[in-house]
């Protein structure tokens, strides 16, 4: 069976990490969706973060991977999109309980504050923990 297309979008603050999971993903077989930005070259977040939630919500990407300096900027962007369910995380418990509770279909990294072991971290456990569903399932229906 085939591993799902990841999307990956960042600001220029989250370029390097970005490319650092984008190499993780295709290290692990996924096929990936850069987004952008492609350079360190100053750029404005919400439109990665829209970027990604389009790609998404649209179905070109089953998750996203969303980095900016904080994590913040580009998560609110992406979850302008409806359909988008972006999630900042800073752990592997957030993680885990983004996809678990909230069905997240987007992981949002802060580069500037959290190191690459722990997003890699975050990454593996986002992209292999499924949505536990039952009484959550109500409740992510009424972010729709």
């Amino acid at each position: 069976m085939s591993k799902p297309v990841i999307a990956v979008a960042s600001d220029h603050a989250g370029f390097e990490l970005k490319g650092i999971l984008k190499a993780e993903l295709e290290t692990q077989g996924y096929s990936v969706l850069d987004l952008g930005t492609n350079g360190p070259d100053s750029v404005d977040y919400p439109d990665f973060g829209k970027a990604i939630g389009d790609a998404v919500a649209g179905g070109q990407a089953a998750y996203g991977v969303a980095v900016c300096g904080s994590g913040i900027g580009i998560s609110i962007a992406a979850n302008r999109v409806p359909g988008c369910r972006a999630a900042l995380v800073h752990d592997a418990l957030s993680a885990r309980l983004s996809r678990l509770h909230n069905d997240a279909n987007v992981i949002a990294l802060g580069a500037r504050l959290i190191g690459v072991d722990t997003a890699k971290d975050c990454l593996a456990v986002f992209l292999n923990t499924a949505f536990e569903g039952g009484r959550h399932a109500r409740r992510v229906a009424k972010l729709a």
